[in-house]
């Protein structure tokens, strides 16, 4: 295995082709935010559809804690080559698909486990190319890059999916596959401890409550889980209230989390990981509040920056406390937790805030979520053990 050394900047080469990597990885996944619409041309039923969807989750968040530690055992890039491999294998099957029935649903499901697979081995990757004392910035960054992914793939696939059909969309996103694929060959695999003959126990955990690691667990699933407010819901508030246009919210709310993490995404890495989390966790939970104020336009666009600016901080500082309990040796296990209860949040928060707007309006979804992730990040700051500040800080 080779060894590289670690720059003081992460702007290095290895860091920027990671990145990369990281970015066209993504942007192939985006273009199948279209995949309902090419589903809807065979007849399928919303419950259909919304099943063909979620099992793509559903098999990345089984497969992550696996292959996280598989990570850390045989190394990010062997990983990463293979989760981007099997997707480029399975994706030219999309163009046999005829109807809404079994090879769909199969197809999303093994992209669902070679999505969970690469993303958090890219994204490991990339943390381990930049400075150990620049860990929380470092995966700011990527995920500014997975922001941008996100802003522009739709935009792309509506205009593939309008030039060349459903066809050219999946050619596409092969093609970005591809290229994530040879930015991945690119980078060198870091040094990393021998721990493949046991799972070192993490030293931050010894001793601890199984009160203490649910209350720990916890933070990421509820953080999904008022994430999915605005994910899910936000488009249909706005329109209740009513405001004609609602797309400014998302770009307020993803300019703000790109300029925080970037300005200010090392502030974890300068004060300590809870120092940050729970302020974060305060403003998306005033956010919360003010949001279920919202009367106007202006009042609307804005809390999408304060969201923004909240989740800028949170997912940088958090993801990082997870790797500092599990100690740097279980970093692709810790982060593939993470992403895991993340998601898990996201898909549970869903049905559940949807049937609190169904008894109470979104107004009061939204003031309950907020009480909801005060509360949970009090507990979490009072309960969690603080790890120490890496040396150098």
């Amino acid at each position: 295995m080779e060894i590289i050394d670690k720059k003081e900047t992460f702007w290095n080469r290895g860091f920027i082709v990671g990145l990369f990597g990281y970015f066209f990885l993504y942007l192939s996944v985006t273009l199948f935010y279209f995949f309902p619409l090419f589903l809807k041309q065979f007849n399928a039923s919303r419950s259909r559809v919304g099943l063909i969807m979620g099992i793509h989750s559903f098999m990345a968040i089984l497969i992550r804690p696996f292959f996280g530690r598989l990570m850390d055992v045989k190394g990010r890039r062997k990983i990463s080559l293979f989760g981007t491999g099997l997707l480029i294998v399975i994706l030219p099957w999309f163009h046999l698909i005829r109807d809404a029935g079994f090879l769909p649903f199969v197809l999303r499901a093994l992209t669902g486990i070679g999505a969970g697979i690469s993303l958090s081995a890219t994204l490991t990757i990339c943390s381990d190319l930049a400075p150990r004392d620049k860990l929380a910035h470092s995966l700011g960054i990527v995920g500014v890059a997975g922001l941008t992914a996100s802003a522009l793939g739709p935009l792309l696939g509506e205009e593939i999916v309008n030039r060349f059909g459903f066809g050219g969309l999946f050619s596409a996103s092969t093609a970005f596959l591809v290229a994530s694929f040879f930015s991945i060959i690119l980078t060198r695999e870091v040094l990393r401890l021998d721990n493949a003959k046991q799972f070192p126990r993490p030293k931050s955990l010894r001793n601890v409550s199984l009160f203490i690691i649910l209350i720990i667990s916890s933070m990421p699933i509820f953080h999904g889980a008022v994430r999915s407010t605005i994910d899910y819901f936000i488009v249909l508030f706005g329109k209740s209230i009513p405001i004609d246009r609602v797309g400014p919210f998302f770009l307020a709310f993803s300019i703000a989390a790109i300029l925080t993490r970037l300005g200010i995404g090392d502030l974890s890495d300068r004060y300590g990981r809870k120092q940050v989390i729970f302020p974060a966790a305060l403003i998306i939970s005033l956010n919360m509040f003010l949001i279920s104020l919202v009367k106007n336009f202006w009042m609307f666009v804005l809390t999408g920056f304060i969201g923004g600016f909240g989740q800028g901080l949170i997912f940088p500082a958090l993801s990082t406390y997870v790797i500092d309990i599990f100690g740097e040796e279980n970093k692709g296990l810790a982060l593939s937790l993470y992403l895991s209860l993340f998601d898990v949040g996201m898909g549970m928060g869903s049905p559940f805030f949807g049937w609190i707007s169904d008894l109470f309006a979104y107004r009061k979804m939204y003031l309950f979520a907020g009480i909801i992730f005060f509360v949970i990040s009090t507990l979490f700051t009072l309960k969690a053990p603080s790890p120490k500040l890496r040396k150098g800080n």
